[in-house]
């Protein structure tokens, strides 16, 4: 992994760099994961939170992608998301705060939209202002 930057354009090649490093069929899986989330929030900054590529908004960590031995994991940085979704999640592992999918499936679009929306959700009740 390259070394990190304290500049904010750089996250999207940190980014990058970590995707491009996975071998297939992560990288393309987690790509067009990215590609879904930025649908979704297309002003966020890409950087690299907790050694995978985040996704800010404000200020804030909204989402998180990362490749794992046998799966891949989107990440809300928050158990809280999860609670009250549930109906969304069947069929997927999850931790308190990742929720697991394979490596060659990418989690659609739509699934996406929820847990971002949760989250924003999440980030309202603790203070946080949408753009």
């Amino acid at each position: 992994m390259p070394k990190l930057s304290n500049d904010p354009g750089a996250g999207v090649a940190e980014v990058d760099a970590y995707i491009q490093a996975l071998p297939e069929p992560k990288r393309s899986t987690l790509e067009e994961v990215r590609r879904r989330i930025l649908a979704v929030i297309p002003n966020a900054t890409q950087k690299i939170s907790y050694g995978m590529p985040g996704f800010v908004v404000n200020g804030k960590v909204v989402a998180g992608i990362a490749a794992f031995k046998n799966h891949c994991a989107f990440l809300p940085h928050s158990g809280r998301v999860f609670v009250g979704i549930e109906r969304h999640l069947e069929g997927f592992t999850r931790t308190m705060s990742s929720l697991h999918f394979r490596v060659d499936e990418p989690l659609s679009q739509e699934l996406i939209a929820v847990l971002i929306e949760e989250k924003m959700q999440v980030l309202e009740v603790d203070g946080w202002t949408r753009p």
